[in-house]
């Protein structure tokens, strides 16, 4: 009984409470109601508001009633009689909001579940089972969302709060890489690496990934490119601390060995998802992480995506009718959209150009494909390798855009790669001595980098 006068309660605080009416009509919906006389009052109670930004009265319903050609006799007198039966409600405005947002969730999922149910049973021509994931999810998502933007003036205190809030980031184990993010990724990010074919993108995301786990952080790695069980071997090759052509050589007990003490020292959980090449984007991932949610109880800290070029845009079918500067944009944006929306960062990659993989210095205007690329990422570097590199057991990291931190400093330098064993170090300061643009090194707050150095390295076997 409770929920039947639920809408009448609504529809009273509607038309006599005009603080109610423009708090809860942006999310209130016709169909929530099951009487037709119930929808219809709705309907010309926000049809005036939002025309005539004001309450209408009863004789307003009234006429407004007896206008429409879509009633009944029958249902124009149920109507007029509930018009007349709204009278200003005594209830407390608070509880009333309450009461209406949790009604309108009730059967924001009612709606759902029969919608899903007709999908189902393949009575309806228009959706697929595909759909049923996001029908549900838009449904539980059903809430009185208030913040319509930052007020410069009256926010004044919420903005002074931002400016000394300790951000939540995921550091690296590499001190040059924490030196230019002060002090790691942030949450809303897309982090780009660019680098040409064979000079370690992907080593450097399992890497990172691998770092990442060791700080008891959830780690999603999705490729596009390799087998998951490829991408699994790398990172064995970095956290077992052995050479990658010797895995497989190694003695079941001594590998179970291995992982079980790695496991022992992290409570974070690693994933490696595979799709083909071409074939995924962003809602794909989006699915994915409902269902890792839904199956695994598995909510990621950090996404890694090998890698960008070769994952799919959801605004376009193919790239066959669109340029490449428009499809790769769209992608990235996809990409960034869905970090902003799961609160964490992402990390991906792209190739250079022909002209920028024989380059010893790359810049934005060597990304292949698409400078939309660069105009969407929050920071994107090039790796660059080169015989003399490779001889030392290095590569070069060149900042080439950067929103965590001033792109002059330190937008040059190496760190040191073993690439057997899929590993990124820090160098020694004399490597960096010949490279390091000169100039005076930023303010770097990131705290204990050599502890949380060895912290890291501690753990690989």
């Amino acid at each position: 009984m409770a929920g039947e006068r639920i809408p009448l309660t609504i529809l009273k605080n509607l038309l006599h409470d005009e603080v109610y009416a423009r708090k809860v009509l942006p999310f209130v919906q016709s169909e929530y109601f099951d009487e037709r006389t119930d929808r219809v009052l709705f309907e010309e109670i926000g049809n005036y508001i939002r025309a005539y930004d004001g309450l209408p009265t009863k004789e307003v319903l009234h006429i407004e009633s007896e206008n429409r050609t879509d009633l009944t006799q029958e249902e124009f007198v149920l109507v007029k009689t509930l018009i007349d039966c709204l009278e200003p409600s005594e209830t407390e405005r608070e509880w009333t909001e309450n009461i209406t947002e949790k009604w309108c969730k009730e059967r924001a999922i009612y709606l759902a579940l029969m919608e899903s149910i007709q999908i189902a049973d393949g009575q309806d021509d228009k959706q697929g089972p595909d759909a049923i994931p996001d029908i549900l999810k838009d449904a539980l998502s059903v809430g009185f969302d208030q913040h319509v933007g930052h007020d410069y003036i009256d926010d004044f205190e919420e903005r002074f709060a931002y400016y000394n809030r300790k951000e939540n980031k995921i550091p690296f184990d590499l001190e040059m890489l924490n030196k230019i993010t002060t002090g790691g990724v942030s949450n809303k990010t897309l982090n780009i690496a660019l680098a040409g074919t064979g000079v370690g993108k992907s080593l450097f995301m399992c890497h990172v990934a691998a770092s990442v786990l060791l700080q008891g952080k959830n780690v999603l790695y999705i490729t596009c490119e390799m087998a998951e069980e490829k991408i699994a071997e790398r990172i064995d090759a970095n956290l077992l601390n052995v050479n990658i052509k010797e895995i497989s050589e190694l003695p079941k007990s001594t590998f179970y060995k291995k992982v079980q003490n790695l496991s022992n020292k992290t409570t974070g959980k690693l994933i490696i998802k595979e799709y083909p090449t071409g074939s995924a984007h962003a809602g794909h991932f989006r699915s994915l992480l409902s269902e890792l949610h839904l199956k695994k109880s598995f909510k990621p800290d950090i996404i890694f995506i090998d890698y960008l070029n070769i994952c799919a845009s959801s605004r376009y079918r193919s790239a066959v009718n669109v340029n490449s500067y428009n499809y790769i944009k769209s992608i990235a944006e996809e990409l960034r959209g869905l970090a902003v929306e799961f609160d964490l960062p992402i990390f991906s990659a792209t190739q250079t150009t022909r002209s920028g993989f024989a380059s010893s210095d790359p810049n934005l205007t060597d990304t292949s494909e698409s400078f939309g690329l660069p105009a969407t990422a929050d920071l994107m570097f090039a790796l660059v390798s080169s015989e003399e590199l490779e001889t030392l057991g290095q590569v070069m990291v060149k900042q080439l855009k950067n929103r965590y931190n001033d792109i002059n400093m330190n937008k040059r330098f190496v760190v040191g790669i073993d690439r057997p064993k899929m590993r990124l170090y820090d160098c020694e300061q004399t490597a960096q001595d010949d490279i390091l643009d000169k100039g005076d090194d930023e303010q770097y707050n990131y705290e204990q980098s050599e502890t949380s150095k060895a912290k890291f390295s501690e753990f690989k076997f």
